[in-house]
């Protein structure tokens, strides 16, 4: 019997199982943000490994230098640990840069290998001068303020550069600074060079790190 009423109830569709266009489009700006993060490199893990590396490596020269940490570290042990530490930094920095190139391409990749390229060329050319100079007869006592002296131009300018590549004031900066301390160092003498290298150097490169890491983390908020 009929009483006016559908025995069957309308189908109701849950609101669960659809996104709604707000929440579809937080989903997009997350997942953006999170593959944006996850393809770029970090300045501050780079400038942060350099820092410490300078800091460290150089301010161990500097104490063997001056008899500081005793007889048990003398001044050749330093060496080994400097060069060890710029190794793992220079890693560092390659491992960084081939995960900001992973799915970049044309122009902006193009740059990008060009200026990475630019470091390499720039130190192989600083060390053939640099040889070349000390084989001309070069005083001994003068030979750490050559080979620093001429690898911190070379690490400003390319800095310099990249500022201007990138429209980057940080790293324009940091290029200045590097420049400077450079300059100083080879005024300081040794082992003044060492200190100088070690503090302003280092310290530079981690005040750059930390300015870095808060300018990503307003990013990464931005993003979120």
């Amino acid at each position: 019997m009929d009483d006016g009423q559908s025995s069957e109830r309308p189908t109701t569709v849950s609101d669960e199982s659809h996104l709604s266009p707000e929440a579809a489009r937080a989903l997009i700006v997350s997942q953006r943000g999170t593959t944006l993060r996850s393809l770029r490199a970090d300045p501050a893990v780079i400038l942060g490994v350099w820092g410490v590396a300078w800091l460290v490596g150089f301010g161990g020269l500097y104490l063997t230098s001056r008899g500081w940490l005793g007889g048990g570290f003398p001044t050749w042990s330093a060496g080994p640990v400097l060069a060890a530490l710029l190794v793992a930094a220079a890693l560092v920095t390659f491992g960084q840069q081939i995960r900001a190139a992973r799915g970049v391409e044309g122009p902006s990749h193009r740059i990008a290998a060009m200026y990475g390229w630019s470091w390499i060329l720039a130190f192989a050319g600083t060390f053939a001068f640099d040889v070349a100079v000390q084989d001309q007869g070069l005083p001994s006592h003068l030979v750490p303020l050559l080979w620093t002296g001429t690898s911190l131009l070379a690490v400003g300018l390319l800095y310099l550069a990249g500022g201007m590549l990138w429209a980057d004031r940080l790293q324009y900066k940091l290029g200045v600074w590097v420049l400077v301390t450079g300059a100083a160092s080879v005024f300081a003498g040794v082992p003044g060079n060492f200190a100088l290298l070690s503090l302003a150097g280092g310290g530079g490169f981690l005040v750059a790190a930390t300015v870095a890491r808060a300018r990503r983390f307003r990013s990464d908020r931005q993003l979120a």
